[in-house]
């Protein structure tokens, strides 16, 4: 059972770097402007990122350590509860500076530090990567 929980663990983050990767470095794109692909994508990676981030407070609350209180709840929260309290705290991580309402603790506040950081370049690395693509593709058509 623990070692199933590492290899979890560790794909999580996998799968998290491999779609960051994929935002900096969008080699496998045929179209480098700004279009509804490129919009799409950009949806996933937050979404995987997100995603990725509440399963791994999950992860971590399961494992016994304390990296999230949630002052909405009840003492003894069931699974439901947990992953949407985890769910929610990352994407308010992501998208915003937070409510105050879900609170990390412990090694938590490393993690959401990272996912902020994370969130803050995303839009940032999109739209540089979008339009430095698309320059010199329009050079050499002109």
């Amino acid at each position: 059972m623990t070692s199933m929980w590492y290899i979890v663990f560790f794909a999580i983050i996998i799968c998290i770097l491999m779609a960051l990767r994929l935002l900096f470095f969008p080699d496998r794109f045929k179209f480098k402007q700004v279009s509804f692909e490129n919009f799409a994508f950009l949806g996933c990676t937050y979404a995987v990122i997100m995603i990725g981030f509440g399963l791994l407070f999950l992860m971590l609350e399961m494992r016994g350590w304390s990296v999230i209180v949630d002052s909405t709840t009840g003492e003894n929260p069931d699974w439901n509860q947990r992953l949407t309290t985890a769910l929610y705290l990352s994407a308010i991580t992501l998208f915003s500076v937070g409510y105050g309402d879900v609170v990390p603790i412990g090694i938590g506040r490393l993690l959401v530090m990272l996912e902020a950081l994370i969130g803050y370049t995303i839009p940032a690395a999109f739209v540089v990567r979008s339009f430095i693509d698309y320059e010199p593709e329009r050079r050499k058509k002109g």
